[in-house]
């Protein structure tokens, strides 16, 4: 049986964990020649860590209610704003962006943005690294399985396979990537080297020459993922199609994914992260400069893309959503439903998919949260199966009773 496998490419040092059997990529040139004639389907994952604010990042502005819950912290409606730079930009006469997503806008009306409102987990809990913990596992309530859906999400494969087929752009392997399947956490690709060639060749002649396959496997998908990258960072890259991505390390590590796919090195599912989303005191001053780099970030990496965009989807999630009430510190505390974005060629978006079950006294979960009418199972379900092409949704999810019934159809057939 194939055990974890895992690779952490770390502050331009190499380091290695995880143990295995011999990997089935060591027909390198067969890979190579493999895969410079196909195009994969990609995932690319990003998790809001924090619990993100999704009333005010996508703004239910045709409901009365929200504006009673909400007296400081509301997003003035479009039509009542007499300063548009600050009103809510509206989508369908019901919900609009915050106005800080305007680079999103453009997307959505090109029909390749959607959102599912009112989604999350059907679990109560409160707690930031809980909630986190079963959104990442794809399994909420359970704390018994091991590793993470996006590791479930690939598909079996025979014959050569890259090690780079899921990356994290970050320091460590995310829960999500956590599995049987080969999985390397990036810290950085601009800044990657092997400071000490002659160490290194050591180190790769010993593992390569030992007898034992857990080390001889793991050794030979690490040093191959370090050529990889290797070549990756000798060639300069430039965004393409004007994309212009915003500082800060979210942008950058989007950036990075898009360079690995345009590589053609075997990317089939990528995961990055953005945390900071929790604004239980004054939110307003936090908030829009936040989502201004995320919507700048994401519609970066879309133009970005060029016409690799038909074979990427793009999902974000985040733990739980907030308080529909704010508090009397101008923010807003732990919630339960929550907003995640849909985007890429196959998605067919220009809308807000899922079940509105209002704001309302009677309406709000435990007298207090938006409540939750899609599990985010069924989100990722869909991108899962229609997408990648894994159907065996269960596996990906244990313990998840639904299936293409709650789907929400955002993506085209």
């Amino acid at each position: 049986m194939s055990l974890n496998r895992r690779i952490f490419l770390k502050n331009s040092a190499l380091a290695m964990v995880g143990i295995g059997a011999a990997p089935l990529w060591l027909q390198r040139t067969m890979y190579a020649s493999e895969t410079a004639a196909q195009r994969k389907k990609i995932l690319v994952a990003i998790f809001q860590r924090g619990a993100a604010d999704g009333l005010n990042i996508v703004v239910p502005h045709g409901e009365k209610r929200y504006y009673e819950l909400r007296p400081t912290l509301q997003i003035p409606q479009p039509s009542a704003a007499v300063d548009k730079e600050h009103s809510v930009i509206d989508l369908d006469g019901m919900f609009g962006f915050h106005p800080a997503l305007a680079a999103l806008k453009p997307i959505w009306d090109n029909g390749h943005l959607a959102m599912v409102h009112a989604a999350g987990s059907p679990d109560p809990t409160r707690s930031h690294f809980d909630a986190q913990d079963y959104m990442e596992s794809g399994t909420p309530g359970m704390k018994s399985i091991e590793g993470g859906w996006m590791n479930r999400a690939l598909l079996p494969m025979q014959g050569p396979q890259s090690p780079m087929r899921a990356v994290a752009l970050g320091a460590t392997l995310p829960r999500s990537l956590r599995g049987v399947n080969d999985a390397v956490a990036i810290e950085s690709l601009r800044s990657f080297q092997v400071r000490d060639t002659n160490a290194a060749k050591i180190f790769e002649d010993l593992y390569l020459s030992t007898d034992d396959q857990v080390l001889n496997g793991t050794g030979k998908e690490t040093f191959e993922a370090v050529s990889i990258l290797k070549k990756v960072q000798s060639a300069p890259y430039t965004p393409a199609n004007g994309a212009n991505y915003p500082n800060g390390r979210f942008s950058d590590s989007l950036r990075q994914i898009a360079q690995l796919i345009k590589a053609n090195v075997g990317v089939e599912v990528a995961f990055s992260d953005y945390g900071g989303w929790d604004h239980h005191v004054q939110e307003m001053n936090a908030l829009p400069n936040m989502l201004r780099d995320f919507g700048g970030s994401l519609a970066a990496f879309w133009n970005d893309l060029g016409d690799l965009r038909d074979d990427v989807v793009v999902v974000t999630m985040s733990e739980f959503g907030r308080t529909a009430k704010e508090n009397g510190t101008r923010g807003t505390d732990h919630g339960h439903a929550n907003v995640m974005f849909v985007m890429g060629g196959p998605v067919k978006g220009g809308k807000v998919y899922g079940k509105w079950p209002g704001l309302a006294d009677h309406e709000l979960y435990e007298k207090r949260d938006l409540a939750v009418t899609t599990d985010f199972r069924a989100v990722l379900g869909e991108v899962v199966s229609n997408h990648i092409g894994n159907k065996d949704v269960a596996k990906v999810f244990p313990g998840y009773q639904g299936g293409p019934q709650d789907f929400r159809g955002f993506l085209k057939a």
